[in-house]
């Protein structure tokens, strides 16, 4: 069996379309350990929870003009497989801002981190 890799990310905001240099993406499954008082001194089972979406993301600052990033709400990020590789698209919808960050160095472009959180994934 073939490996299969995302071939680009594309970071979707109010039908423009931005590079994404990086992302880091954690999901939490919202499962949590139940401890209950009993005679075996250990843990019964655990609780479903509520799945979360955390995003690390590097950006390219665009040249017509950086971005209000910390303002983003709504915004699509979507992983695409490589083309010809019959993979599936991963997509993180109705994504915030949590945090933002500058980054400079000497040999590439200027670049913005941002920490987001996802409400949903779709895997299309």
């Amino acid at each position: 069996m073939a490996d299969e890799y995302v071939g680009s990310i594309v970071l979707e905001l109010d039908g423009r379309e931005l590079e994404v240099v990086d992302a880091d993406i954690q999901t939490t499954t919202g499962r949590k350990l139940v401890k209950t008082m009993n005679k075996t001194g250990r843990a019964k089972g655990f609780s479903r929870g509520i799945a979360e979406f955390a995003i690390n993301l590097s950006v390219v600052v665009p040249l017509d003009g950086d971005l209000d990033w910390m303002a983003i709400e709504g915004a699509k990020l979507t992983l695409y497989p490589l083309s010809g590789s019959g993979g599936k698209r991963t997509s993180y919808l109705d994504c915030f801002t949590t945090d933002v960050g500058a980054k400079y160095t000497v040999d590439s472009e200027a670049r913005r981190d941002i920490k987001m959180m996802a409400l949903r994934e779709v895997i299309e």
